[in-house]
């Protein structure tokens, strides 16, 4: 049975990203529904996206896995009111263990960039395989991958600094207080712009650095190393 469409990816960001800020930042004053309720309500939009996608028969890995430990760690920090710098740490925490693991997948024989590009279900790995091994480009082709790896890891260093920077400069306000509430939700907000579209700007020119590597090493065309090409 093949796997259900993907949803639109601007419902999944209304869901998962606006939604949640738009409550976070109207309802949270003690006249709507009030701090604790808000955060409540908002943290369970991404959190039910995910489950919902996991239900639909969805892949949910490392990555997911850890996004959906983020959010309830961030309902932990506003519902116990924490001390704030919790959150910032928490916020850099994510990518820094992703990064280290990239990182340290780079010093095996299996780099993770492996498993996440160089995947049958997007490239005809087989093709590509014959024709590095025709003409003997094999171990260039497996330090290709390992510096992308690191490049790769670069990207989760540079979000885990932002992440820092961004909740230490926007989240002052006391945890489990309206203002802390409207406040993440801003940093939800800037978030995307200042870290995630910079992130995804690195990764293709991760994915730039491998192609151009392979199409070199191969002599394949683009056409020629997609799958179905």
């Amino acid at each position: 049975m093949p796997p259900p469409p993907r949803p639109s990816p601007l419902l999944e960001i209304a869901v998962t990203l606006l939604v949640p800020s738009l409550i976070l930042m109207q309802l949270s004053q003690p006249e709507h529904l009030g701090p604790a309720a808000a955060l409540v309500l908002a943290l369970a939009f991404p959190v039910g996206w995910g489950l919902r996608e996991l239900a639909r028969g969805r892949t949910f890995g490392l990555f997911a896995g850890l996004g959906v430990v983020s959010l309830l760690l961030t309902g932990g920090i506003g519902l116990l009111e924490l001390d704030t710098r919790w959150l910032a740490v928490k916020e850099a925490a994510i990518p820094a263990v992703l990064g280290l693991i990239v990182a340290g997948s780079a010093l095996t024989a299996r780099p993770l960039v492996r498993a996440l590009l160089y995947t049958p279900v997007l490239l005809d790995t087989d093709r590509i395989d014959a024709a590095l091994a025709e003409r003997g480009n094999l171990a260039a082709f497996d330090a290709r991958l390992r510096t992308a790896t690191w490049m790769l890891s670069g990207s989760f260093a540079f979000s885990a600094v932002m992440n820092y920077l961004l909740a230490t400069w926007i989240v002052t306000s006391p945890a489990g207080s309206t203002a802390f509430n409207e406040e993440l939700g801003r940093l939800a907000l800037l978030s995307y712009p200042v870290i995630a579209l910079p992130s995804t700007l690195m990764l293709f020119a991760v994915l730039l650095y491998l192609s151009g590597g392979v199409k070199r090493l191969t002599g394949l065309g683009l056409g020629d190393m997609l799958r179905g090409g």
